[in-house]
């Protein structure tokens, strides 16, 4: 039975099965690259339903109503799907198995690997629409990738900011560049092994 005062409400377990099933199809996925390339291109996945707090947290920041139909419709990831790889080219191998999939519609796609943001961010993020009309956010991240966005989020969110900002920013960015050249030479080292 639906919690009535869950923002999702009688959506919820629909939501749940919708999230098992993009998982599934994502392990199967994970399965035929594994296969292929003799190695598993997914170092973890985490997944979520974005909790009811933190979805109404969300709505009032952006300025929208508290109502199942803004969480559902206006937002689009109350499903959340991490996949964590290994190098680069598994990110961006995943990103075209994700995009073939027949039981998904990908609305949109950020390449926040080509294009960091500006604190230093990297990751892939897609938007996907299943068959029943709900939305879900993939992102496909390095095993660096995530290291610094949890670091940051935790140095960032967790506590107020003392000292010199800049600083702090700077050193972010600086630590996130690293992180990405490592990311290349990594995947420079790979390739040599694997003779691609």
């Amino acid at each position: 039975m639906a919690d009535l005062d869950d923002i999702y409400g009688a959506h919820r377990p629909e939501m749940e099965r919708v999230l098992d099933r993009l998982v599934t199809r994502i392990e199967h996925l994970r399965e035929e690259l594994t296969r292929q390339r003799n190695m598993d291109p997914v170092e973890h996945i985490l997944t979520r339903i974005k909790s009811d707090a933190s979805m109404r947290e969300k709505l009032r920041r952006r300025g929208l109503p508290e109502t199942t139909e803004a969480a559902l419709n206006e937002l689009h990831d109350a499903i959340g799907i991490r996949i964590v790889c290994g190098f680069l080219s598994d990110v961006y191998a995943m990103r075209d198995w994700i995009a073939e999939d027949p039981e998904v519609e990908v609305l949109e796609e950020r390449d926040y690997i080509r294009h960091a943001k500006p604190n230093g961010y990297r990751s892939y993020h897609m938007i996907l629409r299943s068959k029943e009309g709900y939305h879900a956010e993939i992102q496909l991240r390095t095993i660096s990738m995530d290291t610094w966005a949890a670091l940051e989020h935790h140095l960032k969110y967790k506590k107020e900011f003392v000292g010199n900002q800049r600083l702090i920013v700077n050193e972010l960015k600086r630590c996130a560049d690293e992180l990405a050249s490592t990311d290349v030479s990594m995947q420079t080292i790979r390739d040599a092994i694997m003779g691609e």
